[in-house]
């Protein structure tokens, strides 16, 4: 068959590999002028700044991908662990330093709240199961009630209704280890007093197969990927944005697409590897849409949005050595801060900050002697009232003042280069529905069946791959809704897999744990 993925994010990536390696003739589409979607890469003054993503937590998962490719890994990027995983600091000056060292983990404990440490035991013991249970949904479907139904009795008795934080707080006393243990919905937008507690899965998954980084950013992976792909026989074509998705009306399937030029492309099935809300309210037609219409749409809860502050200092490669790869930055409320990001869509006075210094591993990505940097800041996504254009320069200075009086004393007379984005950026460039960086929210009722689904109920050849279908945001997941979309198509017919089959990821937890 001849297929379109629309972006060329990881989850249209994931996919395109895998189905130009089943044998289908696949064209990605990409908007922008470079691959990778909210992975973009912003190259300015000598720096080389990763848009999006910087963690990787389940390196296997792109082995997967090169593998059925016929390809390795290591023929295309080089991929390193990182020690500490994050150091999480708090305003009153504590520092958790988290890697992956069970007796490390345990002593960060007990210099925080050794009351803590038998709770600590009984909360990793729980999550363990937690992971396993819930990572073997990532790459499976759930496009029907039954699919969903088969889950039900795994999910009462995980007791999935219960939050992170409920979760968390129920074995962890410690305020601060309280926040250590329970902020990882927000790196896949969810707010973690909102989130499934399956979500406390991530606290396993970085102990089991730890954080990674990609030598020369992750914008490396995206290259990578679209090597294996192109070498496999996949075309791809850049500053090509699509302005709709062409349906029959007869049998109400898709034929291809209509990009912004005019141009026409043909196709047996797309797969749309954009924000799930805004392809459909954009790119289909109404009729065409009887379910997924404008109001239902609407109606789904959306993750925050981010600031996000790229930036490089001259001449810093030796200053702040305490400061790692990656740092996450408390403020001094939680709860209300959250709340205010996802309730109340208010724009708070203060904030946490996520810290990136990817230098300390791959100086490359600065010129010699220099710091690349981002810092990240979740904000309200547009459905508040902050009018941005009046804040953006405000909040740019207080994010970098408190980095300068704080964390990086002397700061600004380092600063070089800098670029800024806020939630305006993910709307107009990224084409997010209210600027949400992260798609639809991942909380209970928005998950598995409850999400968007990766096969249109409307168009029967449409499918979705990332952050905004089943299983969620995060390269785990948007990597596993590619396979999802690839094992649903499966192979052209009287083709053999061009590389190895796919491993799912039932195997590959089962294989770590027996370990």
């Amino acid at each position: 068959m001849n297929i379109i993925v629309i972006g060329s994010g990881f989850g249209g990536l994931s996919a395109a590999v895998r189905l130009q390696a089943q044998g289908h003739q696949v064209t990605i589409v990409e908007k922008l002028d470079k691959p990778g979607g909210r992975a973009y890469v912003f190259e300015r003054d000598g720096f080389k700044f990763d848009g999006g993503p910087t963690i990787i937590t389940a390196p296997w998962m792109i082995d997967d991908i090169f593998a059925t490719a016929g390809a390795k890994t290591s023929d295309h990027v080089q991929i390193v662990p990182i020690d500490p995983f994050y150091n999480v600091r708090f305003e009153d000056g504590t520092v958790f330093r988290y890697n992956g060292e069970r007796e490390s983990v345990l002593n960060e404990i007990r210099r925080f709240n050794p009351d803590d440490i038998p709770g600590y035991e009984k909360f990793f013991a729980e999550t363990e199961k937690v992971f396993a249970a819930g990572m073997s949904l990532v790459d499976q479907p759930f496009s029907t009630v039954g699919s969903m139904l088969k889950v039900a009795p795994k999910l009462a008795m995980l007791q999935a209704q219960r939050s992170v934080t409920a979760f968390v707080f129920k074995y962890i006393k410690d305020p601060r280890l309280q926040q250590v243990f329970s902020f990882h919905p927000l790196l896949i937008g969810g707010n973690p007093f909102q989130a499934s507690c399956l979500y406390t899965l991530v606290h396993t998954l970085e102990q089991k197969w730890g954080v990674h980084f990609v030598m020369g950013g992750t914008g490396a992976l995206v290259r990578g990927l679209l090597s294996a792909f192109t070498n496999i026989g996949g075309t791809v074509r850049l500053n090509a944005e699509v302005a709709e998705v062409a349906v029959n009306p007869t049998t109400r399937r898709t034929t291809g697409v209509v990009l912004v030029n005019g141009d026409r492309i043909t196709a047996d099935a797309v797969v749309c590897n954009g924000d799930v809300a805004n392809s459909y309210m954009q790119l289909v037609k109404p009729e065409f849409r009887p379910k997924n219409t404008d109001t239902r749409l609407k109606k789904l809860d959306y993750s925050m949005g981010l600031f996000v502050s790229y930036f490089g200092t001259r001449g810093t490669r030796d200053m702040w050595p305490d400061i790692a790869h990656h740092e996450i930055l408390m403020g001094p409320r939680y709860k209300g801060l959250l709340g205010d990001i996802f309730d109340r869509k208010h724009l708070s006075d203060d904030f946490s900050l996520y810290l990136h210094r990817p230098t300390v591993t791959d100086p490359s990505l600065a010129p010699e002697g220099d710091d690349a940097w981002y810092v990240l800041s979740p904000v309200p996504h547009l459905g508040g009232d902050t009018d941005w254009a009046a804040a953006h320069q405000k909040y740019t200075d207080r994010i970098m003042g408190y980095l300068d009086e704080r964390y990086l004393p002397g700061l600004k007379s380092r600063v070089v280069s800098e670029h800024h984005v806020d939630p305006r950026y993910f709307r107009d460039t990224l084409n997010s529905h209210l600027g949400s960086a992260f798609g639809v929210e991942p909380t209970l009722f928005q998950s598995a069946y409850l999400r968007p689904h990766n096969m249109s109920e409307d168009i029967p050849n449409l499918y979705f791959a990332g952050a905004g279908t089943h299983p969620g945001a995060g390269l785990p997941g948007v990597m596993g809704s590619g396979k999802i979309v690839a094992d649903m198509i499966g192979l052209a017919p009287g083709a053999r897999l061009r590389g190895q089959k796919s491993k799912s990821a039932r195997e590959a937890v089962e294989e770590l744990l027996a370990v």
